[in-house]
């Protein structure tokens, strides 16, 4: 009788009887339903609770049950919300002196503290793999992006088990773990519908992921949209509908299911929008109340005077701090510009900063959330501006369409004020001029991909706790970086780096804790983080104790034509000291030669170390190597229905090649359109497609022309089989060299065909050189992006007939191991621009 009693008691809180109060036992009890326990962490999972402290007997009423007890985080964990945003230098944020309102941020940075040295890789990706694993990039395979990723370990985007995530040893112990936003970690290979799924976030130890895949996407129709595995497309007729907005709502609805079924539970919440990486893609309330500011009128030379005068009020830059020179040779000066350009550049600018307050607001909703919850004083808060500096990818005049200018087609000033009323909205994939980006990084020199100064490595961060932090709004300078984050965490939460994860010995974490900077009385204590190698393309760093080696920067960042010297051990080296030269504005090299080849010799080292080697100095022209991916050695594929959703990464590349489409079709009564193929979008990419019952071919060259092909006579009912042939020009392996007669971006003869019948042939001066519309899909049978003609039609605009049998065979040049290494090492001529 006994038992029995015990056995109703232990299962009381479970069955919801209200018996709580009957005896000490039942307060979760060793072995009730609600028992729980903590773990030493040193391997995830742990072994296997094998014990039974119960009684077995033959009758269930004269046994005791036992139950393991679950594993919960250590009492008092924190929430972690981690937030990082994209694309923005120091001088951005009203935080850290600059004169975009960011309230969210400046909420965090008054309750808690600001890192003034705290430095990104100066790229995303690799910024992104060090931040959620606290480990170096090259040695997590992001030494750069992975759609430029070669064979080397350093570089081949793989972010190997050994090296888990912040996350997943969170997760282990109790935690449950989301991600919210840009997700560019993960390779082309397992990007697709059918995985694997292992490097996507849920296979990284997030239990839940809403966001994108890939290095930007636009807010407004987000072709690469995720949530958790499936893609989706959530802004399908719903004007109107942003990401930005839409983010905030999925993080914060979220968090309140959390708290709603397990209120204990402590949350990790990594928070990364796409903002302000372009398409800067504001909504137009934002972009009115910027603009009614006035705050770029003045000009580029002027915001960086009010931006270095504000940080010196602040304190976040040194009193006698320096501000680095204006590049009189490399950007114009502000009164050098014409009245038109003046004009187009403040509208740039009044996007750019619309896009930074309007997601500092959104940010600011899912703070308000965690307060709301009652979890504010026990979350601890970090809030980082940029993965990198400010990017410079909009060239020296900016453009409508970052597509076209990566590639070297940009469009004078003239042929972008047609698109000044729509600047932000759909219509547009904007960035701003590069004289925007030099200012947003106040007061350093250069830009995002420049790792070697700080105008593309510093990132204005700031942290809450305030169950922890004491001191409200003070500031700390000790260098700090990426790497030191999940350390950070592990060490406010009271978990160590486990020996082994799923059977997985772990690599160690090369960051350091930044938990002793919590403590006032540590305000002004050395850093803990004494060397810190940087590397992006050839352009590197060494950091050590207060000094930095710097190679000079051989390359404009905004150029991606290949151009320059290759040989990245010629580059000369400048040096700064840091205690006197804040802003690296005085190079004294030739003042201390041993310190040069001492802190050169240690560079090497961690190099050799780190997986640094070999160093590529090639940007976008590295995109056409061959790489893993589901198309990797094939030429022809089959399709049948409706197949959509095939991302960018392994979809079939059509770029410097000859191709064929054929659809085999059947007409119902009445007619049909829609969408055969297409890959692309508004802004680059192709179609083949039936418009009220004609067919028609439209090649989109970045939205500043279209090729047509169509056909003169609507369908009859019944089977047809329709056919667009491209025959490119100059075919083979001399495709790949830029600047020959036959290299890439040439043009090429179109043909279109309705039942083995030419209706329609047509010469094509131009085709787009290296990249289709990044976050666009390869879709069959539908199109679930942007329409590639929005004269045409709407998406998703399916198929209204019945697509019986799709084939794209694609005759490539032929790569020899000779082409490869031309195409790598070559001087080149930009393709586009010619």
């Amino acid at each position: 009788m006994n038992k029995t009693i015990k056995y109703i008691i232990s299962g009381a809180t479970t069955m919801g009887l209200g018996l709580a109060s009957v005896s000490a036992e039942a307060v979760a009890p060793p072995g009730s339903p609600s028992s729980t326990t903590t773990i030493d962490g040193k391997q995830l999972p742990p072994p296997p609770d094998k014990k039974f402290d119960g009684e077995i007997e033959r009758n269930v009423l004269d046994s005791t049950p036992y139950w393991p007890p679950r594993m919960v985080a250590p009492e008092g964990a924190p929430n972690i919300l981690l937030i990082i945003t994209d694309d923005a230098g120091y001088g951005v944020s009203s935080t850290f002196g600059g004169v975009i309102p960011t309230p969210a941020m400046d909420r965090i940075a008054k309750q808690g503290l600001r890192y003034t040295h705290f430095h990104s890789t100066a790229v995303c990706s690799p910024t992104r793999a060090s931040l959620i694993s606290g480990r170096n990039h090259h040695r997590m395979g992001m030494g750069t992006i992975p759609e430029l990723s070669t064979g080397y370990p350093g570089y081949n985007g793989m972010m190997t088990k050994d090296k888990a995530t912040v996350a997943r040893i969170l997760k282990g112990h109790g935690y449950v773990t989301s991600w919210f936003g840009k997700n560019h970690n993960t390779p082309d290979l397992p990007t697709s519908k059918i995985g694997p799924f292992d490097q996507w976030p849920l296979g990284m130890g997030f239990d839940y992921f809403y966001g994108f895949m890939g290095g930007d996407t636009s807010q407004w129709q987000p072709g690469n949209l995720v949530r958790n595995t499936t893609y989706i497309y959530p802004y399908e007729n719903k004007p109107g509908w942003n990401l930005v907005t839409a983010m905030a709502d999925d993080a914060i609805g979220y968090m309140k299911t959390v708290d709603a079924l397990n209120p204990d539970q402590p949350f990790f919440v990594y928070y990364a929008p796409g903002a302000t990486h372009a398409p800067h893609h504001p909504t137009p309330e934002w972009i009115d109340k910027i603009s009614k500011m006035h705050l770029f009128d003045e000009g580029w030379h002027q915001l960086r005077e009010t931006i270095f005068a504000n940080q010196k009020k602040l304190g976040v830059i040194p009193a006698d701090a320096k501000l680095t020179p204006w590049p009189n040779d490399l950007i114009k000066r502000w009164d050098q510009l014409s009245d038109l350009e003046k004009k187009l550049f403040i509208k740039q600018a009044d996007v750019f900063a619309a896009y930074v307050a309007y997601t500092d607001h959104e940010i600011g909703r899912v703070i308000q959330a965690v307060e709301d919850l009652g979890k504010l004083d026990n979350t601890l808060i970090i809030y980082i501006t940029g993965d990198n500096g400010t990017s410079s990818e909009g060239g020296p005049t900016g453009t409508p369409n970052e597509v076209a200018s990566v590639q070297g087609l940009h469009l004078p000033v003239e042929a972008q004020m047609k698109y000044y009323d729509v600047w932000g909205s759909e219509q547009t994939y904007p960035h701003m001029s590069v004289g925007w980006t030099w200012a947003f990084g106040t007061p350093f020199s250069w830009t995002k991909m420049v790792c070697s100064h700080f105008g593309g490595t510093k990132q204005g961060t700031v942290i809450s706790w305030p169950k922890v932090i004491k001191e409200k709004g003070g500031v700390r300078h000790q260098f700090h970086h990426v790497v030191d984050i999940a350390p950070t965490i592990l060490e406010a939460v009271g978990v160590p780096l486990p020996d082994e994860i799923d059977g997985i010995k772990q690599e160690p974490m090369d960051g350091v804790s930044m938990l002793y900077t919590f403590d006032t009385k540590n305000a002004e204590a050395p850093s803990k983080h004494k060397t810190q190698y940087f590397e992006m393309i050839g352009d590197r760093a060494i950091y050590h104790d207060g000094w930095i080696l710097s190679t000079k920067v051989m390359r404009t960042p905004w150029d991606n034509s290949g151009k320059g010297n290759h040989d990245p051990a010629s580059w000369p080296w400048e040096l700064y000291d840091l205690s006197k030269d804040w802003t690296q504005s005085n190079d004294v090299a030739a003042q201390y030669p041993d310190k040069v080849k001492a802190l050169e010799k240690l560079f090497w080292e961690e190099a050799d170390k780190n997986q640094v080697l070999p160093m590529d100095t090639t940007t976008f022209t590295r995109s056409l190597l061959p790489r893993p991916n589901l198309t990797a050695g094939r030429s022809s594929f089959t399709y049948a229905g409706e197949v959509t959703g095939t991302p960018n990464g392994n979809a079939p590349n059509v770029l410097a090649s000859s191709y064929n489409i054929k659809a085999e079709v059947v007409i119902p009564d009445g007619g049909a359109e829609g969408m055969m193929v297409t890959h692309g979008g508004r802004f680059a990419g192709y179609g083949f497609y039936l418009l009220k019952g004609k067919p028609v071919y439209v090649y989109n060259l970045f939205g500043m022309q279209r090729v047509r092909w169509e056909g003169k006579e609507a369908l009859s009912a019944g089977k047809h089989t329709l056919e667009f042939d491209f025959q490119y020009d100059g075919l083979g392996a001399d495709t790949l060299k830029y600047g020959s007669p036959s290299g890439l971006g040439r043009g090429g003869t179109g043909t279109l065909k309705v039942d083995g019948k030419v209706v329609a042939t047509k010469k094509m001066e131009k085709t787009i050189p290296m990249l289709m519309q990044w976050c666009e899909s390869f879709d069959v049978g539908a199109d679930t992006g942007s329409p590639v003609s929005d004269q045409d039609y709407q998406t998703p605009f399916r198929f209204t007939g019945t697509l019986e049998k799709l084939t794209l065979s694609i005759d490539r040049p032929k790569l020899t191991e000779e082409d490869i290494q031309k195409l790598k090492s070559m001087q080149h001529s930009n393709p586009a621009s010619e």
